[in-house]
């Protein structure tokens, strides 16, 4: 078993043995902790002798020094990480250097306390194809009272993989989806374009309140994103309150889709949300696991929001057991939430490789509290290109300053900052993926578990140039605001479309590095 490094590479480098490993097995691999036990456990034989265990190695992104259920009998298979190399002396560096200079254990860490439990894994594996196609099949059957309205939703980072694979335009690639899924017997395909701009224009509330806040409550400042379900995995797993408090309350797009889906569109449809099976195509993962959390479940319907995520590649994975090429599939206008309408052409948001909530929340921060209308923004790659800031200069004084942390290195750096009070921004975008959403461990991998680069720079070149569409402009977006959620300042729009983020509690004995 060789060295990895602990934290994906600064260009997104190789993924980790163990995820490689998982690849072979599910198509593309995953970047969060514990699939591959989840599956490796599904799949044992119920024998007399128990089966060898599979090899365990710990996630790159977790900060145990030793995993607590580490087993003493096993050294040969715990292989201890060298930090990575420092390339220059400054300050900063060092710091960075000093937190991954502590020896990280492959070994054993598969369902820590600080990563996910044998229930969540076991939660998480069976969101699969197979669970897709027992819907269908349940569709099928004369009980028309296990029968599902299947409903599929549409992540916009996912269509230029589609369209980058297959060669399509991304109206082309987003018809031809919709027209496979509906051949299979999906009901409804819809875009979560508009979900993501519920969460932006919440988002960018919520920073100016914080702004204005700022000198009587501690933690009002810096605001981090909340769109990247392996961020806040990571911040409440294994941070503290410290950093959760500094999270923007703002539900996710799919999570605010899942209430969409299950509230807005199940009430026009008259039915009950438990009919409703919601499906959310996405670019990685973690979505997975943001869709088990408890507060996205209707406790009154026994029904969560999302009811299962399949990335993009499982998508094709579909695609290649039906023996369907998506050039010979029919194209079919994707759903609208409202009555009967069709979607136009595909749009999106500013950013370059996510939802853009930066540009976004930067653009009308510079509006609202300091009457500057900004109309382009121009980025400064700091130590590498997957960490980036942005800064508003007014009479000669800096009174923004944002950035951008990609990846778990960067994310490391950054927390490691806040902890030590040389934090200077007022908010960060973080993703857990470098190279941002379209980088998503879901799609875009070759067979090792490598990024496909030639495929991800296709794929970028799809996405920018896709027509930007202000979530402000969106008129479907301020109808529902006053006729669904009674208005934009409502308890309503608080319960629909906010949350909160704490630390999980760690054990007392609990070795996590002390920043």
């Amino acid at each position: 078993m060789g060295h990895e490094p602990p934290f994906p590479s600064r260009e997104g480098g190789a993924a980790p043995r163990w995820r490689r490993a998982a690849s072979s097995q599910h198509g593309t691999g995953a970047r969060g902790c514990c699939r591959t036990q989840a599956a490796t456990t599904a799949r044992q034989p119920h024998q007399g002798r128990a089966a060898p265990a599979a090899p365990q190695m710990k996630c790159e992104n977790c900060t145990k020094k030793e995993c607590s259920k580490k087993q003493k009998n096993d050294e040969t298979q715990s292989t201890s990480v060298d930090a990575l190399s420092s390339n220059d002396g400054s300050e900063e560096k060092n710091e960075f250097d000093t937190l991954a200079n502590a020896k990280i254990l492959l070994s054993d860490c598969l369902a820590c306390d600080s990563c996910m439990t044998l229930e969540e894994g076991a939660r998480v594996f069976q969101q699969n194809q197979k669970e897709f196609f027992r819907i269908l099949n349940l569709n099928k059957k004369c009980d028309t009272s296990k029968h599902k309205v299947l409903a599929v939703s549409l992540c916009p980072q996912s269509l230029p993989y589609f369209a980058a694979k297959f060669n399509l335009s991304v109206n082309e690639a987003a018809k031809r989806l919709c027209g496979f899924l509906k051949s299979l017997g999906v009901h409804y395909v819809f875009d979560t374009t508009i979900a993501a701009d519920f969460s932006i224009l919440e988002s960018q509330r919520e920073f100016v309140q914080r702004y204005q806040r700022r000198n009587q409550e501690e933690h009002a400042l810096p605001m981090f994103a909340s769109a990247c379900p392996g961020w806040i995995r990571y911040a409440e797993r294994v941070l503290t309150n410290l950093v959760t408090s500094h999270i923007c309350t703002a539900k996710s797009p799919q999570q605010i889709m899942g209430s969409l889906v299950k509230g807005y569109f199940a009430r026009q449809q008259n039915l009950s949300p438990d009919k409703i099976f919601h499906v959310v195509v996405a670019p990685c993962y973690d979505k997975k696991l943001e869709a088990l959390r408890e507060d996205f479940y209707t406790a009154l319907y026994n029904s969560p929001e999302v009811d299962c995520v399949l990335t993009s590649g499982e998508i094709v994975q579909i695609m290649e057991q039906k023996n369907v090429s998506m050039k010979d599939v029919t194209e079919v206008a994707v759903d609208s939430l409202f009555d009967d309408l069709k979607e136009g052409d595909v749009v999106r948001h500013e950013g370059k490789r996510s939802d853009g909530y930066l540009e976004h929340i930067f653009k009308h921060a510079a509006k609202e509290l300091f009457g500057m209308d900004v109309k382009e923004i121009t980025y400064k790659a700091l130590k590498n290109k997957d960490f980036q800031e942005v800064t508003l200069e007014k009479d000669g004084e800096t009174v923004l300053r944002f950035a951008a942390a990609y990846g778990f290195r960067n994310i490391q750096n950054m927390v490691l900052k806040l902890k030590k009070g040389k934090f200077l921004y007022h908010f960060v975008e973080v993703l857990a993926c470098p190279g941002g959403c379209l980088n998503g461990k879901g799609q875009a991998q070759t067979e090792d578990g490598k990024p496909d680069r030639a495929l991800l720079a296709q794929m970028e070149e799809v996405y920018t140039a896709i027509p930007v569409r202000l979530p402000e402009t969106n008129l479907h977006v301020q109808r529902m605001y006053q006729d669904w959620l009674e208005g934009t300042d409502s308890r309503k729009v608080q319960d629909t479309l906010h949350t909160t983020y704490s630390a999980v509690n760690q054990s007392t004995s609990s070795l996590d590095i002390k920043w």
